[in-house]
């Protein structure tokens, strides 16, 4: 195996046994919250996006303090579409950390997506973030996580700006990855109430008809191999290397093949200066529809449920 290989292994390694230490750490769950929003957000803007694709149109987004979240969308569709919309949100989530690597090759064009993640956060939170009876979590949660990328943006040291960059990518795919585990659960969660059918029940039931247990784990399973795949050509595309120069479980022992760390102004990514340079994950919370639990629900919308909206369909 090259050197390079070995480097993305062990960086692939540690973000796993990261994020599976600190969820199940008291406090673990507490730093790593703020990711597992985001990619309840990643999560549920995949659904989105499928739905306006496969005209079912889209109308807002509901994220719960939970992590779990629900995607609504206005009409009915076929069982293609809903077989897209189902499996958007897990195949979608790894693949925008995946572009969040590949267009972030040094600090400058990092400092550029940040600002673009966080304009994309700020918007949505005004406009397609909405607000269940009695809580206004979602819009403030998703605004202030724009508000902190915008930071790292403009105020972190370009050595760290790019490693922020690059963890937030590795995080959306771990905890793509993580999610998957809720699926396997004999009932969803969604802001704190038991929801009917998973995206995984929703695939199954538009591809297999039957939301038999074989059926449900099947398409568990074919996410689950999809999610590690793309964290690890994610990584490959350049996160081992962004990390590396701030974590020392990234770096390749001098002789190993790997280049000997280098001197202040020589570190890819800094012109000039440079130096040197990752359910309601709380073991339940399913997100549904969303990253966690992302529960999806082909139950149609009563129109006097929500008289601010129009929405029909929720997933």
């Amino acid at each position: 195996m090259k050197p390079a290989d070995r480097l993305e292994l062990r960086t692939v390694a540690f973000a796993l046994l990261a994020s599976l230490l600190l969820w199940n750490l008291p406090f673990g769950g507490v730093l790593l919250y703020p990711f597992k929003l985001l990619a309840t957000w990643l999560h549920e803007l995949s659904h989105g996006l499928a739905m306006i694709v496969t005209g079912a149109g889209f109308d807002h987004v509901l994220i719960y303090r939970d992590t779990s979240g629900l995607a609504y969308g206005l009409h009915e569709t076929g069982a293609v579409g809903r077989a897209v919309i189902a499996g958007a949100g897990y195949m979608g989530t790894p693949l925008w950390g995946a572009l969040l690597l590949a267009v972030t090759p040094n600090a400058r064009l990092a400092r550029g997506a940040l600002l673009l993640l966080a304009g994309l956060l700020i918007g949505t939170s005004l406009t397609v973030i909405d607000t269940p009876a009695g809580g206004v979590f979602g819009p403030w949660a998703v605004g202030a996580i724009g508000v902190a990328c915008a930071a790292a943006a403009l105020v972190v040291p370009a050595r760290w700006r790019l490693a922020i960059a690059h963890f937030v990518a590795a995080q959306a795919c771990v905890n793509a990855l993580l999610d998957i585990r809720v699926l396997l659960r004999p009932s969803q969660l969604v802001g704190g109430q038991i929801a009917g059918a998973s995206d995984a029940h929703n695939m199954a039931a538009a591809t297999f008809g039957t939301t038999a247990t074989w059926a449900v784990w099947t398409w568990a399973f074919v996410w689950l191999v999809w999610s590690l795949g793309v964290l690890y050509v994610a990584l490959r595309l350049g996160g081992s290397r962004a990390l590396a120069p701030v974590m020392p479980f990234g770096r390749e022992a001098p002789g190993a093949g790997a280049a000997e760390p280098r001197h202040r102004g020589q570190w890819p990514g800094d012109a000039g200066r440079v130096e040197a340079i990752s359910p309601a994950s709380n073991e339940g919370a399913a997100v549904a529809t969303v990253s966690g639990t992302r529960i999806d629900s082909s139950t149609s919308v009563p129109p006097n449920a929500r008289p601010h909206t129009t929405t029909r369909m929720r997933w």
